[in-house]
């Protein structure tokens, strides 16, 4: 997914030509592609992605010539790390989000991911993800996405209780979840399903429902987020109206630890602040792409692409985003090149919710005394961090922030 606002930055040149630090240690690092598709049938209340409705959109950027638009891209895309030095690499992980990608036909989908596939090749085993909402797939559909190369489908199904739902301005029948997952597993694809806590109106009772709902379809991988009120958004005014009660910390932070103890009766591990996976093989290999500082490149607006401490952002705009490939030109909105310390606050925040760990001797030596006080707050593992890999127990996850700031001492 990607942000309805796009950060600050310097400019992009028109051929996409990346600077010289992206290729430094590319060989080591691995390769992703994101694919971001900006149609949903209704914008839900809540969200603050960069997404459309068919009716609002025309030319290269409607639904129906988006998918050569995006091809037009990974060519681009693939012509660009060429001219950057970058060596080749096969994608290791490719992921649609949105929006909504299956309002798409299969087809398209498998079109763009062809494409990728011919200008890069896959890894061995690479994963392959699409967003869906469920009622947005038929079997058909689904095994036609299979056929394609798609390995993985991940369904928003955010809760499984219908006046949550309304107030999150999600169209569909929380019926038609369990058909969709097992349509899913039917034809080979492994299944991940999303849910949401805290939504305002929402009682506990409630999302232990919806915690309870989602592991009696078995999935592969749940990933489970709090509710963050974005200001421009619906719900956001209905919240400043008094339409409907705002969102509580604490109230999230219970939520949170009741998912986590029945993901983890039901078998499910937690591998990352709101990820459980049911094997290690079942975590999401993209997103752990993300938090381990990986390349990847993001084709569609607004889209985000990170190599080597090199980032850029795609215009925001689908029309414009189409405007420029027409004309041969890089879609990229603005670029930076993070500085060293830069790059270690985000090696830090994004590690360290890893239950994999932070490797204590990586930091500096005012960071690792501060580990101690860590410890002294109880908000990490004890074992792990004397051990010298830095892990954060319950209370550490719901206080990542705090605890990035103890760890970023001069």
């Amino acid at each position: 997914m990607t942000p309805s606002v796009l950060p600050l930055g310097d400019p992009a040149p028109a051929d996409g030509v990346l600077p010289a630090q992206a290729a430094v240690g590319a060989a080591e690092r691995k390769f992703s592609l994101y694919a971001h598709i900006p149609f949903c049938a209704v914008r839900c209340g809540y969200c603050d992605f960069n997404t459309y409705t068919a009716t609002e959109l025309g030319g290269g950027a409607s639904q129906a010539a988006y998918a050569e638009t995006a091809v037009r891209e990974v060519e681009f895309a693939a012509r660009a790390m060429v001219a950057s030095g970058l060596p080749e690499r096969k994608l290791s992980t490719v992921f649609f989000g949105g929006g909504t990608p299956t309002l798409l036909p299969a087809s398209d989908l498998t079109r763009i991911l062809g494409s990728a596939v011919e200008q890069w090749g896959l890894e061995p085993g690479a994963e392959v993800t699409t967003e869906a909402n469920p009622d947005s797939v038929t079997k058909e559909s689904l095994q036609e996405l299979f056929d394609g190369g798609f390995t993985r489908v991940s369904f928003g199904m955010q809760s499984a209780v219908p006046h949550v739902l309304k107030v999150l301005d999600r169209t569909h029948n929380p019926e038609k979840v369990p058909q969709a997952v097992a349509w899913a597993r039917e034809v080979g694809l492994k299944v991940s399903v999303d849910l949401i806590y805290g939504t305002p109106g929402e009682s506990f009772a409630d999302w232990e429902t919806s915690v309870r709902t989602a592991l009696s379809y078995e999935p592969d991988h749940i990933s489970a987020y709090s509710l963050i009120v974005e200001e421009g958004t619906k719900l956001a005014a209905q919240i400043r109206r008094g339409q409907v009660p705002n969102i509580d910390d604490d109230d999230h932070a219970a939520k949170y630890e009741l998912a986590d103890a029945l993901f983890q009766a039901a078998g499910l591990s937690w591998y990352e602040v709101s990820n459980w996976a049911r094997t290690p093989e079942d975590a999401c290999q993209h997103n752990l792409a993300y938090w381990r500082g990986d390349d990847w490149w993001g084709i569609g607006p607004g889209a985000h692409s990170h190599m080597g401490g090199v980032r850029w952002w795609n215009v925001k705009h689908p029309t414009a985003y189409a405007n420029r490939l027409d004309k041969g030109e890089s879609p990229a909105a603005g670029r930076e090149t993070l500085d060293a310390d830069t790059r270690e606050l985000e090696r830090i925040m994004l590690t360290s919710r890893l239950s994999e760990g932070l490797a204590t001797s990586t930091l500096s030596p005012a960071a690792r005394k501060a580990v101690a006080g860590l410890i002294a707050q109880e908000l990490v593992d004890p074992v792990k961090a004397f051990a010298g890999t830095l892990v954060l127990t319950l209370k550490g996850r719901l206080l990542g922030d705090a605890v990035t700031r103890a760890l970023l001492v001069d």
